[in-house]
């Protein structure tokens, strides 16, 4: 590494020094909003230390229910020492298009300090106690016989107020039960109940997406969601696909419903009449995101539209047919042609083969005329299709059997030397019978080799000798 300054880190030294300066002349916001609890509550307070904080930094704040810790998220005031700061009313227009008065945002309260190690250390401890707490919780819901499923527990960091949030499917009397849970704990418990949706909220982590799920992340109002979101978005009606981790409707369903029904209202009506460049027809289907209508022309073809070059039926013509667009243009004519094969006649398609022919014909033939004719007459321009023959399968006495069966050292195989005795006896059998042939005999036994060694072993065909001085000659033909 270089011992002289670079100018690079000379230029960073200097921008830090400039942001130091420009911090240090600026004055502690008067108000700040923050997030606190474990339903990720956001309220705004009056801040009255001399301490700068930022985006992001832990507060000790006096909220509704007591002293507890929470997160930083901007500053409203115009001397704010973060960039990302925001106006009132820019805060007030976000609250009323998050759920307007349904938003949980809270002004009663104020922020005490900014964290300490202490502050810090404490709510570590009660942390870890929340474990404990919700089965003491669950222990005591049973011994009473009380239909309640405990999810979570939130103790605060002033100790003031313990809130524990249970599921169950009807309504609950937990009079008793507060009662016994105030004298273990020793403080203030309130129960809430929660549905499915709130319980993700507090337990889940992950969706099908990779993201953190939206109720844990950001959303803070929950409406409900229908199944007429999922049908107009043309989603899977597999619950298992449309379905998040609490088992309900994905809440991601409500983000674009709006303007998908913006767009469906702009397609015509289905089994409407509509008239296009193509002529006229009635509406078969439609597609919201393409803004496509696919139309029935009276000669039963299918096209599709956009929906803007669409025409009511009084307002159409005939004429309009004339200027009907070239859906390829700007398309090769290679693709042309290709889009257009299942909509031409036979001798189209006939002259379009001919002409892609010509187009990939090789050299020599476009050169020479007459070599293209030629070709044309004795067919070799065409491509036809190879048949396939069959391979005959070779006799079991033939050559290959021999090559096969013979041994190096030139010795026949063991199937031959079995057989080879019971040739030898017909040889002497022969010898015996035969009579005054044998000449003729030694001449036939060399036209059987040859046929021998042509057809394979084992044929005992005569070429005219007698059968005696054939089987004199030779015996067994190898």
């Amino acid at each position: 590494m270089s011992i002289f300054p670079l100018p690079q880190f000379e230029a960073d030294v200097a921008e830090l020094e400039r942001d130091r300066e420009v911090y240090e002349r600026l004055k502690p916001p008067t108000s700040i909003v923050v997030r606190f609890g474990t339903m990720r509550l956001v309220g705004e307070y009056p801040y009255k230390g001399e301490q700068k904080p930022g985006c992001g930094s832990k507060l000790v704040v006096k909220t509704h229910r007591g002293i507890e810790m929470g997160e930083m998220l901007t500053s409203t005031c115009p001397n704010a020492g973060c960039s990302k700061s925001v106006s009132r009313k820019e805060m007030l227009e976000y609250i009323e298009n998050s759920g307007g008065r349904d938003y949980p945002f809270f002004t009663e309260g104020r922020v005490l300090r900014v964290a300490t190690v202490d502050d810090m250390n404490a709510q570590q401890r009660i942390e870890a106690q929340k474990r404990s707490m919700r089965d003491a919780a669950q222990r005591y819901a049973d011994e009473m016989m009380l239909p309640m499923k405990f999810v979570e527990t939130e103790p605060i960091l002033g100790g003031e107020r313990l809130t524990l949030y249970f599921m169950s499917e009807d309504r609950v009397d937990f009079r008793e039960l507060a009662s016994a849970l105030a004298g273990e704990f020793h403080t203030r418990i309130e129960l809430r109940q929660i549905g499915a949706r709130d319980e993700a909220r507090l337990t889940a982590d992950y969706e099908k997406c990779g993201q953190h799920c939206c109720c844990k992340q950001f959303l803070k109002v929950l409406k409900p969601v229908s199944m007429k979101a999922a049908k107009t978005q043309k989603a899977s009606l597999d619950p298992l696909k449309i379905s998040g981790r609490c088992g309900r409707l994905m809440c991601c369903l409500r983000y674009e419903d709006e303007t998908y029904e913006d767009l469906r209202k702009r397609l015509p009506r289905a089994k409407s009449r509509w008239g296009s460049s193509h002529g006229l027809g009635t509406v078969i289907d439609k597609q919201i995101l393409t803004q496509l209508v696919k139309l029935r022309l009276d000669d039963g073809t299918d096209v599709a539209v956009p929906v803007e070059e669409l025409v009511p039926e009084s307002e159409w013509t005939p004429a309009m047919m004339a200027k009907a667009p070239d859906p390829m243009r700007g398309a090769d004519a290679e693709r042309r042609s290709g889009s257009r094969r299942g909509t031409r006649t036979k001798d189209e398609q006939q002259a379009a083969y001919k002409e892609r022919a010509e187009r990939e014909a090789p050299p020599e033939l476009k050169t020479r005329p007459e070599l293209r004719d030629r070709s044309a007459e004795s067919g070799e321009g065409t491509t036809k299709k190879k048949k396939r023959r069959s391979k005959k399968r070779p006799r079991p006495g033939g050559a290959k059997d021999d090559a096969k069966g013979a041994r190096p050292d030139g010795s026949a195989p063991k199937q031959e030397q079995r057989r080879r005795p019971a040739r030898d006896e017909k040889a002497s059998a022969g010898e015996a019978t035969s009579g005054g042939s044998g000449g003729s005999g030694g001449e036939g036994t060399k036209k059987k080799r040859r046929r021998g060694k042509r057809g394979g072993r084992g044929r005992k065909k005569s070429d005219g000798g007698g059968s005696g001085g054939g089987d004199a000659g030779g015996g067994v033909w190898e």
